[in-house]
């Protein structure tokens, strides 16, 4: 089932790098929906980037992983909250849920679905794009079924 993708048409009003991380998530439809949101998932996108960029260097799985209540800690709301908002990176693909063992205890969290930002974002383009692909298949079927349906009644009459 894919989510209902609300893209935004936002321009970053500075270089600033909150800005520019909190109008691409704009822009791919990741930002809270409510008006009266604190949210700041631009944190938890920067936090994910940063913890990917130290798991690739030190080669090291488990330091890219973010748990649930951290991503709500660093966003500024409850963990069920953040629950609902990983919905649409997830069906996006940007993010993977991983796990690994520490002291004993599986840890479960998430992590960027690509080895850098951009990587976990070109996925979410492809599955934009395939989503968009199907669709211009059944317009397609659609247009050669009205042909046949409109041949159809011709014949008839």
């Amino acid at each position: 089932m894919f989510m209902k993708v609300q893209l935004e048409e936002r321009e970053p009003l500075s270089h600033d790098v909150n800005e520019l991380a909190n109008t691409l998530l704009a822009r791919f439809g990741l930002l809270p929906r409510k008006k009266d949101s604190e949210a700041a998932m631009f944190k938890v996108l920067l936090e994910l980037t940063e913890k990917k960029k130290q798991a690739v260097r030190d080669k090291r799985h488990e330091l890219a992983v973010t748990t649930v209540e951290e991503m709500g800690l660093h966003a500024g709301i409850s963990r069920q909250t953040m629950y609902e908002y990983l919905v649409r990176w997830k069906d996006l693909h940007i993010l993977k849920k991983s796990s690994f063992v520490q002291g004993g205890k599986v840890v479960i969290g998430y992590e960027l679905n690509g080895t850098t930002l951009e990587s976990a974002f070109r996925k979410a383009q492809t599955r934009i794009m395939n989503h968009l692909d199907e669709s211009f298949r059944i317009l397609d079927r659609l247009q050669q079924e009205l042909k046949r349906e409109k041949l159809r009644k011709g014949e008839e009459q």
